[in-house]
């Protein structure tokens, strides 16, 4: 679905896609990822019967969102990171205008694809999207948790936990969770589903931060695609750094554990085993 959103041909109202930019948006979001976030929207819009167009309309705007993000997050200014997974950041394959025009660019495509009527018939539920995925990607969400993280590598007194948490679902776990529970918009769940699959979506994000903290520590840089040990250069703010590796490996199963328990409150009949092991994925992920 991303490959047909990003094609030459100008969507209706476009005057022209530029072909650097179209280049640069291509290769920030096809070939490479794990596609976690995508996968959370068509997953749980399964468990209610959403399939369908409307359904990778949807997953496709999430991860356009996420890799906006993460051609930001590379740039010099930010992480300055010179790889991404297993090959140039996008800022080292293209220039660092484009990469910040890419990024400006697949976040507005991201909410324009939400909002258009192919998306889903019900300008209501459109309406819901669009907004759930504004207040996961903007100031109290994504962009709120970098302006923290950020913070904290200049800070002199180490975070708490409890502050290293917030920052943490808020820069990684916000639109983790909004991936669940935008399937579960698109599939029309009840209140209290709705509310079982946040839980399960915040403790699903708490336990996929954790693990990537754990993988700058310990992981292969080939594996991961990208430079390890970072975070310490950084002086990231991450529970690895505030309470070690075998306590933050504790916190990251007990947090599986929590997202797995929630989903029996949102499952009720449903066979929400594929969600249950994308929480196990992401505590023993090797990238």
């Amino acid at each position: 679905m991303i490959d047909a959103l990003l094609q030459p041909e100008p969507a209706p109202e476009e005057l022209a896609r530029p072909p650097r930019l179209l280049a640069a948006m291509r290769y920030s979001c096809l070939d490479g990822g794990k596609r976690l976030r995508p996968f959370l929207v068509i997953e749980t819009a399964r468990l209610f019967g959403a399939a369908g167009e409307g359904v990778l309309r949807a997953a496709a705007a999430v991860e356009m969102l996420h890799c906006y993000s993460l051609a930001h997050d590379d740039l010099p200014a930010m992480d300055n990171d010179d790889f991404r997974r297993g090959r140039p950041s996008l800022h080292r394959a293209f220039d660092e205008a484009t990469a910040i025009l890419t990024g400006d660019a697949l976040q507005t495509l991201a909410f324009d694809t939400l909002a258009d009527a192919a998306t889903h018939p019900l300008p209501q539920v459109r309406a819901e999207l669009v907004l759930g995925l504004a207040r996961a990607s903007g100031l109290g969400g994504m962009a709120g948790g970098q302006a923290l993280d950020l913070e904290a590598e200049q800070n002199s007194t180490p975070l708490t936990e409890p502050q290293i948490m917030l920052l943490q679902s808020m820069k990684t776990g916000a639109l983790l969770r909004f991936s669940v529970e935008a399937g579960a918009i698109i599939g029309g769940a009840d209140g209290a589903t709705r509310s079982a699959l946040r839980r399960y979506g915040s403790a699903l994000g708490a336990a996929f931060q954790i693990a990537d903290d754990i993988l700058d520590v310990e992981g292969e840089a080939a594996a991961m695609g990208k430079r390890g040990g970072k975070d310490a250069q950084r002086n990231k703010a991450t529970l690895v750094s505030a309470m070690g590796v075998e306590a933050a490996r504790q916190r990251c199963a007990d947090h599986v554990s929590d997202a797995i328990a929630a989903l029996r409150g949102a499952g009720g009949d449903k066979n929400t085993g594929m969600l249950a092991q994308a929480a196990e994925f992401a505590r023993w992920r090797k990238s």
